[in-house]
């Protein structure tokens, strides 16, 4: 009987990790690993704020090339977080050049807790009519566990807060946020 030798796998780094070796060796397969587990989320920002495919394909490239420089200037102490705000920021900035208006830039994570809970226009169901396939969207929902099914609906069909929401569901404010994200990325 021959033994097979036991394997340990391989611990993935975090985030930390990631950037603290990125920033140390400012080798660019780090910063892409990096960059590749939120890359879908980066996406979804994208496609929200420009509604077209090929336009949020792009801005996910140039958002990664953006951080080369990015990562140099800020302090990040949550990769994901400071991510969403710079590819929340990028999608603002192009929509600008475009489209005059007010535009609001989000600056730390302080200020994006504020904007994510009142900001209308990240509300899908804030869109034109025509926009949304109600019955597509309903189909969605109803594949959702049951409190991340009451969240939603909570917070996109009522306008009600994480915290308000929390209250009426007695659940944990973060647990909320969670489940709302989490229901986004069906």
């Amino acid at each position: 009987m021959q033994l097979i030798p036991f394997r340990k796998q391989k611990k993935e780094k975090s985030d930390g990790e990631l950037l603290a070796d990125y920033q140390n060796s400012r080798d660019m397969e780090i910063l892409g690993e990096l960059y590749q587990r939120y890359m879908h989320l980066v996406y979804g920002v994208c496609l929200k704020y420009f509604g077209e495919r090929e336009k949020s394909k792009d801005a996910v490239i140039q958002i990664f090339e953006k951080l080369v420089t990015e990562v140099e200037k800020h302090e990040i102490s949550n990769f994901k977080s400071w991510l969403f705000v710079v590819s929340k920021n990028h999608c603002l900035m192009e929509l600008r050049k475009t489209k005059p208006g007010k535009t609001m830039l989000i600056s730390d994570e302080r200020e994006m807790a504020v904007f994510m809970e009142k900001e209308q226009e990240l509300h899908p169901i804030d869109k034109e009519p025509e926009e949304i396939n109600e019955k597509a969207l309903n189909d969605c929902i109803e594949r959702l566990k049951e409190e991340q099914k009451q969240c939603v609906r909570l917070f996109y069909f009522e306008n009600k807060s994480y915290r308000e929401i929390g209250s009426v569901l007695n659940l944990e404010e973060k647990k909320v946020k969670s489940f709302i994200q989490n229901g986004n990325e069906i």
